[in-house]
Parts: structure tokens; C-alpha cells; sequence
């Protein structure tokens, strides 16, 4: 069961400032959402829509739509600050 990544351009352009080595890791830990959407060590976040995994002391913020198959990464950044504002 395969799903379709989206990536909005603003998570695009704050994905594109983390530095390497993680930059690769959360690029890879994206793409392989569009095979397993719910990986091991996801959760459902709690006060507001989506799930979260996290990537070393980064999170990926996003949505699963079964329906159409798609998933949508919302945010990412570092753990201290993606669940600000």
C-alpha cells in the first residue's frame, strides 16, 4: 500500500536549512512515510490534528488521509521548537 507524500513549500524551504547529517536522515524518514505511515514510534498528537515522528531531535509533523492515500508532512524542525505556535 503505497501513499503519496506531499511536502508544502514552506516545510520545504525549513527542511532545506537543517544541516547535514540531518538533513538526509529527515529527508529519508519523509519519502518512507509514503510506505509505512504509521512507522514504529509514531504518534498521534494530542490538541491538534496529525502525528509526529521524530528523527533524531527533529520532528515530523503530518497527516494521513487513508481515503485518497496520501500523506501530508505539515511541519518539521527542531523538538524545541515545532510545537510552539
Amino acid at each position: 500500500m503505497s501513499y503519496q507524500v506531499k511536502i508544502d513549500k514552506k516545510v520545504l524551504k525549513r527542511l532545506e536549512k537543517i544541516p547535514e547529517p540531518f538533513y538526509k536522515s529527515l529527508k529519508d524518514s519523509i519519502l518512507e512515510l509514503g510506505n509505512e505511515p504509521r512507522p514504529n514510534g509514531s504518534m498521534k498528537l494530542k490538541g491538534r490534528a496529525g502525528y509526529r515522528i521524530r528523527v533524531g531531535n527533529y520532528r515530523v509533523i503530518y497527516e494521513i488521509e487513508d481515503s485518497i492515500k496520501i500523506v501530508e508532512v505539515l511541519d518539521v524542525g527542531h523538538r524545541g521548537e515545532i510545537y510552539e505556535g
